[in-house]
């Protein structure tokens, strides 16, 4: 047991961080500060957790929220008083709407500083209103045995409750007196504490089983719809919605944000162009379904949601937990459970045309978008050979806007166990490449797919970069502005300033930017250079490969496949 009992802040701390440490934190990151100085001294002296000091607390925010999202362990996040943990904020918000573990301290002035004009003091109660899981404030540092046990009892609910019964943030706030530097305090001189008193272990969650509704096994033309979702064993996952389909006779119809796409290759039931299908109404109509079932969040495409809308038939929704996944606002009945303990029900009788239908309109799916995208380097082309390219097993962060709509639509099936990696809770660009980092932390090389705008938004993630433990490459997808809003209908509209309001342009100069914090910079110049960057992920590092498009003939290349679909 580590503990220091030099002062009342030291033993406090040190019983708060050695508590963590039993239930299993492995990380915390840091930010510098004053306030939260006993804090950070006892989380850096611990033997057995490591640390990371990260001077922008929105950066370091979303660095230990991608850092949890690959782990599926929850991740400590310290910072000082005041303005401070208002930076956390927006990662705090995406933790809570994508279900991630995160525990927040936010060190505080002591109640009496409070409301009297104190300097670095702010009113921290509540401070991220309804998002957190749970959320308390811990009492002022005591050496005494009730409250320490007080505070114990209070940590390991936090550790339970960043987890259970949904993955999600905590926030503690702990206020701190002087003095904050650790000077011995005579009156501990003789101070000690049992050396079981932080031994402590997070209850056990049960799981159980669900049985299939058997009326599923009477409805032959069904669909399986799998959208976002990160699952901690990718392999079971993909395993048990394969048996789901086979056992049913259903179609999958897969986001590239899950790991179907990436672990049963060309299956001819594994439907990944049903945006362009579904965008043809005579299509849509002949493969309406008798029953969905959806599996967690829905896909991002807006095509099927609109078909999900309007098809007239029963849909199931499989997901644990209670969160509600119908942004539909449908009549769908939920199953509590996740698809890996679901047990199918009685064999349907399957109809042998219903498959085939499907499979059809996918080969003229994937047809189309092999006669309507360029062998160029230029988005969206890059997509679809993508997934050829990189290293099997190879982590990927994509942002949002343009590259994640891009990836649902022109990504291919393989065999090469990609994980992905997203931040599909708020949808936002802020944060993209902080989390990436966490993500690729310590891991095998990982690649992240990211705008130019989302990247400009979070340059302070690259202060990391010269001690980066891990390989992160950056596919830079340079349009030269907003590219998202070239596909809305704003672009449509005349007397609209686009260009200052939407297209938002920035005039970087790359090569300094990104020499200035040490990352490495290249520009390949051909499909041919691309491919050989990313056949070969360096093995650490940061690195980003530069790519510039024009936005405007990458919209329009778009919408010629979408309106050749609809006329499909």
């Amino acid at each position: 047991m580590s503990l220091d009992l030099r002062n009342t802040n030291t033993v406090w701390s040190s019983v708060l961080v050695e508590t963590l440490v039993q239930l299993g934190l492995e990380l915390a990151v840091i930010c510098p500060g004053s306030r939260s100085a006993p804090l950070a001294i006892a989380l850096v002296q611990h033997p057995q957790l490591e640390t990371l000091t990260l001077l922008d607390e929105r950066s370091a925010a979303f660095f230990a929220l991608g850092h949890a999202r690959r782990r599926h362990r929850p991740v400590l996040l310290v910072c000082t008083s005041g303005t401070a943990g208002a930076n956390f904020y927006p990662a705090v918000i995406e933790a809570r709407e994508s279900g991630v573990p995160l525990i927040v301290i936010t060190a505080d002035r002591p109640a009496e500083l409070r409301h009297c004009h104190a300097g670095q003091t702010i009113d921290q109660l509540k401070l991220f209103g309804t998002y957190p899981s749970w959320q308390a404030e811990l009492p002022h540092p005591d050496a005494s045995l009730s409250l320490l046990a007080s505070l114990r009892q209070s940590v390991v609910r936090a550790w339970e409750r960043s987890q259970y019964p949904q993955p999600g943030p905590v926030h503690l706030n702990q206020p701190l007196r002087e003095p904050l530097a650790p000077h011995p305090e005579a009156e501990l001189s003789d101070f000690s504490l049992p050396e079981t008193f932080c031994r402590v272990a997070p209850s056990q969650q049960p799981r159980a089983s669900l049985v299939a509704p058997p009326i599923w096994s009477q409805q032959p033309r069904g669909l399986i719809v799998v959208g976002l979702t990160q699952p901690s064993d990718p392999e079971a996952f993909t395993m048990a919605v394969r048996e789901l389909a086979r056992h049913y006779g259903w179609p999958i119809l897969a986001d590239a944000l899950n790991p179907l796409r990436h672990r049963l290759g060309h299956e001819p039931w594994l439907i990944c162009g049903y945006d362009l299908i579904l965008r043809s109404p005579a299509q849509a109509a002949g493969l309406a379904p008798e029953v969905v079932v959806q599996i967690g969040e829905l896909p991002t495409s807006k095509q099927l949601r609109q078909c999900l809308s309007e098809w007239d038939c029963p849909r199931w929704i499989v997901a644990p937990g209670s969160e509600d996944w119908d942004p539909l606002q449908g009549q769908p009945q939920r199953l509590s459970v996740a698809v890996t303990d679901l047990v199918p029900g009685p064999a349907a009788s399957p109809d042998p045309d219903w498959e085939d239908l499907w499979e059809a309109a996918e080969q003229r799916a994937q047809s189309l978008i092999s006669h309507n995208l360029e062998a160029a380097l230029a988005e969206p082309n890059l997509y679809r050979p993508l997934a050829d390219w990189l290293p099997v097993g190879t982590p990927i962060f994509v942002s949002n806007s343009t590259p994640i709509r891009d990836t649902e639509w022109f990504w291919q099936p393989s065999q090469r166990h990609y994980d992905w990696y997203f931040n599909r809770g708020a949808n936002g660009i802020d944060g993209i490449t902080s989390t990436a980092m966490g993500m690729a932390w310590g891991d095998r090389p990982s690649l992240l797919i990211t705008g130019d705008l989302a990247f400009l938004h979070d340059t302070n993630a690259l202060l990391l970069a010269h001690r980066f433990r891990g390989s992160l490459t950056v596919l830079l997808i340079d349009n030269g502005g907003g590219g998202i809003f070239e596909l809305l209908p704003v672009r449509q509209c005349d007397d609209v300033p686009f260009e200052e309001c939407f297209g938002t342009p920035q005039h970087v100069d790359w090569p300094q930017l990104l020499s200035s914090y040490g990352v490495r910079y290249q520009s390949p110049e051909s499909l041919d250079d691309l491919q050989a960057a990313l056949r070969h992920l360096p093995a650490a590092g940061v690195q980003v490969l530069h790519i510039r498009c024009d936005r405007r003939r990458a919209a329009a290349g778009r919408q010629a496949l979408f309106i050749a679909a609809a006329q499909a």
